[in-house]
């Protein structure tokens, strides 16, 4: 995998934000609809909590099932989902049981399971040391790449 954020396609968030093509518009899954936050709170977020990867090896391409964001999904990639961050984020992503920490970009939604806070792709998962595992206690906070 590489952890090389800027490997990734799509806006940055800045320029995102620059061109008004944040999203963050509230949406429903599974009967329960999710607000997420503004540009301005995500800026100052932080939260711990537990971790869990998804990815099983495939890709998202062109044509295919696409992010939330509309990005090819590459399970490689340092990608992240967030229930609430607006799409696209970076956050720094810590495991807390070894000390491993790699910057992702939120770019889908979820998970959509109880106690997690942020799903990571199968790469990130490999790079903070908890793939085997499928969980980490992490703790996340949004940064500024520019």
């Amino acid at each position: 995998m590489t952890n090389d954020i800027e490997s990734i396609d799509g806006m940055s968030p800045k320029e995102a934000i620059e061109k008004g093509r944040v999203k963050n518009s509230p949406y429903v899954v599974k009967g329960k609809r999710y607000i997420p936050m503004s540009v301005e709170e995500a800026w100052h977020y932080s939260e711990t909590g537990f971790a869990s990867w998804y990815g099983k090896e495939t890709q998202r391409q062109k044509g295919g099932k696409m992010t939330a964001n509309g990005e090819a999904f590459d399970p490689k990639k340092p990608t992240a989902a967030h229930k609430h961050l607006p799409l696209p984020m970076h956050v720094r992503v810590k495991n807390l049981d070894n000390g491993k920490s790699i910057i992702v970009r939120v770019n889908d939604r979820g998970p959509f399971v109880e106690n997690r806070i942020i799903d990571v792709s199968s790469g990130a998962a490999k790079d903070l040391g908890f793939y085997r595992q499928g969980l980490a206690r992490v703790k996340i906070e949004t940064v500024q790449l520019d």
